[in-house]
């Protein structure tokens, strides 16, 4: 399985290095943290993330997740999308990039 991408600030990535695992307030907003395949992220950083600096892309690696992964269509875009419901494992994360 290819992996699945999250963009996140430094801030909340080395937050999450701390606590041990890695999770973002739509976990708890919406009950899921939202991901994206690898040709999706230049779309999902032109409609989100336009001008904002300090962001990270982080490599996961479904395989490994602790949490329940699930493709979910976003009706807004027509796509399907992996969300996971729950933490995300550092040790899921097998790569980070800055943007």
């Amino acid at each position: 399985m290819a992996f699945i991408y999250h963009i996140t600030t430094k801030q909340d990535w080395n937050a999450a290095k701390e606590k041990g695992f890695y999770t973002a307030s739509s976990l708890e907003t919406e009950g899921f943290i939202h991901c994206s395949e690898q040709q999706q992220i230049k779309g999902v950083l032109e409609r989100y993330y336009q001008g904002k600096t300090n962001l990270l892309n982080l490599a996961i690696d479904p395989q490994k997740l602790r949490s329940e992964l699930k493709y979910e269509l976003a009706p807004s875009v027509n796509e399907n999308f992996p969300h996971v419901y729950g933490p995300i494992n550092l040790d899921a994360v097998v790569n980070v990039e800055e943007i």
